[in-house]
């Protein structure tokens, strides 16, 4: 798993599963206390992500709301948008809209 900070966005990229949420759990708890702008997580270069990851990501975004701030999720794909929908995730994430080109 690769994790980037780019001002208050966090881009990760790899393979977002039960092995890696440790490390990007922390990178996102960090990033959160190192910032006081709302925070963005990009998954646009993720390849796979399971259960367990967007486990990580509905807690994160609670934990930012409880400061009053917000945690929204960029460049989820298909197989992403299908998995919060399936485990009723998207109910505690906020996932930005893609922009529909013409």
């Amino acid at each position: 798993m690769d994790i980037v900070r780019d001002g208050s966005t966090l881009v990760l990229a790899g393979q977002f599963d039960v092995r890696s949420t440790m490390e990007v759990r922390a990178a996102i708890y960090d990033h959160i206390e190192s910032t006081a702008d709302d925070v963005v997580v990009d998954l646009t270069g993720v390849t796979t992500v399971d259960l367990t990851a967007l486990k990580v990501l509905a807690v994160a975004t609670r934990s930012t709301e409880r400061e009053g701030r917000h945690l929204r999720l960029r460049g989820c794909g298909p197989a992403v948008r299908r998995l919060l929908h399936l485990s009723h995730l998207f109910r505690l994430v906020d996932v930005e809209r893609e922009q529909i080109s013409a």
